[in-house]
C-alpha cells in the first residue's frame, strides 16, 4: 500500500476524483462526507469491487468533536493517516456582500477554514515525528477565488480560501522539520456541483468560455496534481499553492 489517505468531502466532485485516483495508486482511503451518504457509499463499493480498500465515514468537519471521531475511525479501520486532502468546502448562495446573510457566511468560514484547521491538527498529531509519527503530506484545496476575489458572487468564500493559502504557507514551515509537507491546489473553473449549489447553474458554461485555455476543467484535472503533491516525486516541495486554473 502507498499509505492511508483521508479525503474530506470525498463523495463527489474533486473529492471523488481524488479518491478514485488515490485508490488506483494503492492508497487505502477514507471517504468523508457531511450528509450525502449515497455517493460516498457507492464510491466505496466501486473501489472495493476493483480490489481496493476504502470506507466511508460521516463527519461535519466544522465540528471539532466529529473531526476527532473521524480520525479515530481511520486509525481503527485503516491505520494512521499518512496523506490528508482537505477538500470539504462550500460557497454559500451567490450574492453581493451587502445582501449576504451572516449565518450563511459564518457556515462557509466554519467549514472552509475551521474544518481545515481541525483536520490538519489531527493529521499532524499522527504524522509528525514530534508525536512519534512517520511523516506524511497534506494538500489543502484552495480556489482561484483566493486571488480573484469573486466580486459580486461570494467575496466571503474568497476570503476563506485566502485564509487556507496563508495557513498552508505557515503550517508548512511549522512542520517541515517533522517529516510533513503541506501544499495547496487552487482550482479554477471546474465542472462540479458547487456552481448550482451556489444558485447559478449556468455559471460553469458562462465563465468557462472566458478561461484563457478555452474551457472549464474536469475534477480529474485537479486530482492529478493533488496526487502528485502527495507523492515522493514532490518530496522537495512544501508551502506552495499550485494554481490549476487554465490560465485565469
Amino acid at each position: 500500500m502507498t499509505g492511508v489517505m483521508l479525503v474530506t468531502g470525498g463523495g463527489r466532485g474533486i473529492g471523488a476524483a481524488t479518491v478514485r485516483l488515490a485508490a488506483r495508486r494503492g492508497y487505502a482511503v477514507c471517504v468523508n462526507y457531511a450528509s450525502a451518504a449515497g455517493p460516498a457509499e457507492a464510491l466505496v463499493e466501486e473501489i472495493s469491487g476493483r480490489g481496493g480498500r476504502a470506507f466511508a465515514h460521516q463527519a461535519d468537519v466544522a465540528r471539532e468533536d466529529e473531526v476527532e471521531t473521524l480520525f479515530a475511525a481511520v486509525d481503527r479501520e485503516l491505520g494512521p493517516v499518512t496523506a490528508l486532502v482537505n477538500n470539504a468546502g462550500l460557497t454559500g448562495q451567490i450574492s453581493r456582500l451587502d445582501a449576504a446573510e451572516a449565518e450563511a457566511m459564518r457556515r462557509v468560514v466554519e467549514v472552509n477554514v475551521m474544518g481545515v484547521l481541525y483536520c490538519a491538527r489531527a493529521a499532524v498529531k499522527r504524522m509528525s515525528s514530534r508525536h512519534g509519527g512517520g511523516g506524511g503530506a497534506i494538500v489543502n484545496i484552495s480556489s482561484a477565488a483566493s486571488f480573484l476575489g469573486s466580486p459580486g458572487e461570494y467575496v466571503w468564500y474568497a476570503a476563506s480560501k485566502g485564509a487556507v493559502d496563508s495557513f498552508t504557507i505557515g503550517l508548512a514551515k511549522e512542520v517541515a522539520g517533522e517529516g510533513i509537507r503541506v501544499n495547496a491546489v487552487a482550482p479554477g473553473m471546474i465542472a462540479t456541483e458547487i456552481h448550482a449549489a451556489g444558485g447559478d447553474a449556468g455559471r460553469l458554461e458562462r465563465i468557462g468560455k472566458t478561461v484563457p485555455i478555452g474551457r472549464y476543467g474536469d475534477p480529474e484535472e485537479i486530482a492529478e496534481p493533488v496526487l502528485w503533491l502527495l507523492s515522493e516525486e514532490a518530496r522537495y516541495i512544501t508551502g506552495e499553492i499550485l494554481k490549476v486554473t487554465g490560465g485565469r
